[in-house]
C-alpha cells in the first residue's frame, strides 16, 4: 500500500462482538493475536444466543482483564434479545462488574445499566435517528454510540451538526447485523428445535449463506439473527466519516483474514495509506458475498457507489 502524509485527526480502530458461534480455542485464539493488532478497542461478549455456553460470564471478564492488559479498551457487550431469568441475572452481573464499559444490546438494557449506575454505550440496535433522541440518551448517562447500521453518513452528520453529543461509532467493516428473531432460524433450517438445535451454528463459521433464486448471496442465518450476505465497508470513506463527525471505526469479525482488516482499515484511518490501495487490498481477500455501502449512502444496503 502506497502511504500518503498521515492524517491529523485519528480515528480508533473497534473490534465489535463476535457474533457467530466459534470453537473456545479458536475464539480466545482469535483475541489473543487482536492483542497484538492495532485495534484500540474490543467488543466482548455473547450478544446472540443465551444457549451458547462455552464462554461463561466469568470467562468474559477474565478475558477482559487479559486484553486491558495489554493496553486494549475492553466493553462488554450485553445480549440483544432477553428472553428468561436467566438472561436478566446476566445482564445484571455485566452492569454491575464496574470495572468495563457497557455496550447495551437494546433498549431492555438500558434500565438496568442505569440503575446500576454503569458507564455504558448504545449499540447499533438502538433505534437513534434525531439529535433529539440522542441528547435524551445523553441525559440518561450514555457515553458513546454505534449508529444503526442503516443509517446514512449524511444523516449521521445531521445529528452530529454543532458537535457531537457523544462519539460516535459507525458499523465500517462486515456482515451487517439486520435483525433478531425470537425463533432460531438455524435451528428450523436443520428440522430441529431450538430448544434441541444440537448447537448446529458452531459449523458454520460465518453463518448459513441464504441466496436468492437466481443464486445471487443475500443474507446469513447466524441462530437467532439475520446478517446480510454481502460485507459493509466503508474503507474509502474517510473524509466523509470525519466529516460526519464520527471518531471511530467498527469491524466485525471474520473467520478469515481479520488481522490483516484491522491492519489495513489503520493504515488507511490513521497512517495516510491509499484509500484506494486499502480497498484492492480489501477485495483481494475475496470477502464472501462481495462488499457493499449502500446504506452508508442513503441507498439499498445491497448496491455499491464509488467514493
Amino acid at each position: 500500500m502506497t502511504a500518503a502524509r498521515t492524517q491529523t485527526k485519528p480515528l480508533a480502530i473497534s473490534v465489535g462482538p463476535l457474533l457467530y458461534f466459534w470453537p473456545r480455542e479458536t475464539l480466545l485464539q482469535f483475541y489473543a493475536d487482536l492483542a497484538d493488532s492495532p485495534a484500540d478497542t474490543v467488543v466482548l461478549g455473547e450478544v446472540v444466543c443465551s444457549r451458547r455456553h462455552e464462554m461463561k460470564t466469568a470467562d468474559w471478564l477474565a478475558l477482559a482483564s487479559d486484553l486491558a492488559a495489554a493496553g486494549k479498551e475492553v466493553v462488554l457487550a450485553t445480549q440483544v434479545l432477553i428472553e428468561s431469568e436467566a438472561d436478566l441475572r446476566t445482564l445484571r452481573r455485566v452492569a454491575e462488574q464496574g470495572e468495563f464499559m457497557v455496550e447495551a444490546g437494546d433498549m431492555s438494557a438500558l434500565g438496568v445499566l442505569v440503575e446500576a449506575g454503569a458507564r455504558y454505550m448504545l449499540g447499533p440496535h438502538i433505534n437513534v435517528y434525531s439529535r433529539a433522541a440522542l441528547n435524551e440518551y445523553a441525559k440518561l448517562g450514555a457515553a458513546r454510540w454505534a449508529p444503526p447500521v442503516e443509517l446514512s453518513l449524511a444523516a449521521v452528520a445531521e445529528i452530529n451538526a454543532g458537535g457531537p453529543p457523544m462519539p460516535t461509532e459507525v458499523f465500517a467493516y462486515g456482515r451487517m447485523p439486520l435483525a433478531f428473531s425470537a425463533r432460531c432460524f438455524t435451528a428450523r433450517h436443520h428440522r430441529l428445535s431450538k430448544d434441541s438445535c444440537e448447537f448446529r451454528c458452531r459449523d458454520d463459521a460465518e453463518g448459513l449463506l441464504l441466496s436468492t433464486g437466481d443464486g445471487v448471496p443475500f443474507l446469513v442465518l447466524n441462530g437467532i439473527q439475520t446478517l446480510s450476505a454481502a460485507h459493509q465497508c466503508l474503507i474509502d470513506q474517510r473524509a466523509a466519516l470525519v466529516g460526519a463527525g464520527v471518531e471511530r471505526v467498527r469491524l466485525s469479525p471474520t473467520a478469515e483474514n481479520f488481522g490483516e482488516i484491522v491492519r489495513t482499515f489503520d493504515d488507511v484511518m490513521n497512517h495516510g495509506a491509499s484509500a484506494a490501495d486499502g480497498l484492492r487490498a480489501i477485495e483481494a481477500l475475496r470477502p464472501p458475498g462481495g462488499l457493499v455501502n449502500g446504506f452508508a449512502h442513503a441507498r439499498p444496503g445491497v448496491e455499491w457507489s464509488p467514493a
